[in-house]
Parts: C-alpha cells; sequence; structure tokens
C-alpha cells in the first residue's frame, strides 16, 4: 500500500514517526502551515518557520524516504490578531518557492470579518501564483462554516476545482460535494472522522476528488491513520485500486496542479542508513 498524507504537520512530530510512517507505506507528504499551540507575537516568528517547512523538514523527511512538501498561508486562527496581518504582504515571496503546492491552511477558525479578509486574500494570492488552496473550514458549526467558505470561494478569481474543502464530515460531504471543489476527510476524532465513520459514509468514495488525511500534530492524533482507513477499505470489500485512488491517485492529482510535486526521494538503504540519518540530524555524534 503506498500513502500520500496530504495533510500532516510533521514539525510537530518525532523521527520516529517519520520511520514508522515509511514502514507503513507513506512515500509523500504535505505540511500545511498552521497554529503551533501558542500565539506568535511578530511576523518574524512565521518566517522563521515557513523557513523550516521549505528547508529543514524536507531534509528530515528524506532521511527516511518520504517526499516532503509543504503548503504556505496565514492561518485562520491567526488571521485575528493584527500583529500577524503583515505575513500577508511577505507571502507571495514564499508562493514562488519550488517546494511550495498549495496556499494553505486558509479558511475560518470563528468565522469573523478578519478572518473573511484574509481568505479572500489568499485565494487571490493563490490565483496569482498558479496554485491550488488547501481550506479549513471550521471544527465549530461546520456546515455553516462550509457553505460561508463555498461564497467566498465562488467570489473569488480561484477555479473551485483547484479548491480543496479539508475536515469535512457527514454533515458537510454532500454540499461540498455539490461545490466542484476537492473534498477532503481528516481522520482525527472527535471533530473530525475516523476510519469507520469513513468507511461507513459511501459518498465519500463516489468521486476521484476525494483526499484522506491524518492531520496528525502536536495534538492526540495518529500519523499512521492514513494507513488504517487502507486496511479499514480492505476489510470492507473496497478494491486495493479503490485503495490506491483516494490514498495516492487523487493527492498527487490535486497538489500536481501546482506543476511542483517531486516523489523521487529515494528509499533508506538499510537501518544503518536511518542511523546515520538520526546521526547528522543530532549533529554527529
Amino acid at each position: 500500500m503506498r500513502i500520500f498524507d496530504p495533510h500532516i504537520h510533521m514539525t510537530s512530530r518525532t523521527t520516529d514517526d517519520y520511520e514508522a510512517m515509511y514502514d507503513a507505506g507513506v512515500r509523500a507528504l504535505v505540511e500545511p502551515a498552521f497554529w503551533l499551540g501558542q500565539p506568535r507575537t511578530s511576523p518574524a516568528t512565521f518566517y522563521d518557520y515557513f523557513d523550516a517547512l521549505l528547508g529543514w523538514e524536507p531534509y528530515r523527511a528524506a532521511q527516511y524516504g518520504i517526499a516532503h512538501h509543504c503548503a504556505i498561508a496565514l492561518n485562520p486562527k491567526e488571521a485575528n490578531d493584527p500583529r500577524c496581518l503583515p505575513v500577508l504582504d511577505e507571502l507571495p515571496r514564499y508562493l514562488a518557492k519550488d517546494g511550495v503546492v498549495a496556499v494553505g491552511e486558509i479558511g475560518y477558525d470563528s468565522m469573523t470579518p478578519a478572518e473573511d479578509e484574509a481568505l479572500a486574500a489568499q485565494l487571490r494570492l493563490a490565483a496569482e501564483h498558479g496554485l491550488p488552496a488547501l481550506v479549513h473550514t471550521p471544527h465549530r458549526d461546520k456546515l455553516t462554516g462550509l457553505r460561508r467558505t463555498v461564497d467566498v470561494v465562488r467570489e473569488s478569481d480561484l477555479p473551485p476545482d483547484r479548491v480543496l474543502l479539508d475536515h469535512l464530515n457527514e454533515t458537510t460531504v454532500e454540499p461540498a460535494l455539490d461545490s466542484g471543489c476537492w473534498l477532503g476527510d481528516t481522520l482525527s476524532p472527535p471533530t473530525n472522522q475516523d476510519e469507520h465513520r469513513i468507511v461507513a459514509t459511501p459518498t465519500t468514495y463516489a468521486t476521484d476528488r476525494v483526499r484522506l488525511n491524518s492531520a496528525a500534530d502536536w495534538g492526540r492524533s495518529d500519523p499512521l491513520k492514513t494507513r488504517r482507513v487502507g486496511e479499514a477499505m480492505l476489510a470492507a470489500g473496497f478494491s486495493a485500486a479503490d485503495v490506491d485512488q483516494v490514498l495516492w491517485h487523487n493527492p498527487v492529482a490535486f497538489y500536481g496542479l501546482s506543476g511542483r510535486l517531486q516523489l523521487d526521494v529515494p528509499a533508506p538503504d538499510s537501518a544503518h542508513a536511518l542511523h546515520e540519518g538520526n546521526s547528522v540530524l543530532r549533529g554527529g555524534e
């Protein structure tokens, strides 16, 4: 089983996670910019973070045979903090980087006017830079947030087929499908779905515009959830081709819209190679 995790926050994870993910079949991932759990107090802290997503994390992932890409954005939660808004003016120089395959995460957290403005501005940047957009639908009042998101997308210059609506569940998957956007199901309960709920939602597999992700981060989460949903699909009677479509081809197709995917990271040769990689990551021993 080969897996492309299209939304995972490896900045929050360990090298043991990278090794376990490779063993589970993960060969590529996208790490969107997100809230680190504590408010940033200066735009400069974003730039250090963006630089790490473009440099350090791809290097770290490559030691374990995983192709790392990122999405860059001012996330919805921090769009409400006036101290963070200058980041919007600096985004163009990051969106021009080869390792950036989308603008994201953007969207809604609390559905405020500030979030409206940041979402519209970043959809415009995505259109200007020829990138797709990864859109975070809110964890609270999901259906209202989904409808509001779709309205903003329709008012933008970015076509719906270049937008992915993430963190869907049973209440939002049908209207998301009707929007013409890509659909993202996140495997991080309780606010999102788990592998059992996913398999029990037939609409999830009615389209080739669906992609599944773990969204694993610093909270309670599981970087192997993509593998678990693949196993659940097989147990429920889906074919290996169905699993490959959802866990590999769909994320490749969506992020391939950027023209920047690089999936040819060499496999780690042996346990010795992994040890050598760890030694480099620790600064040598």
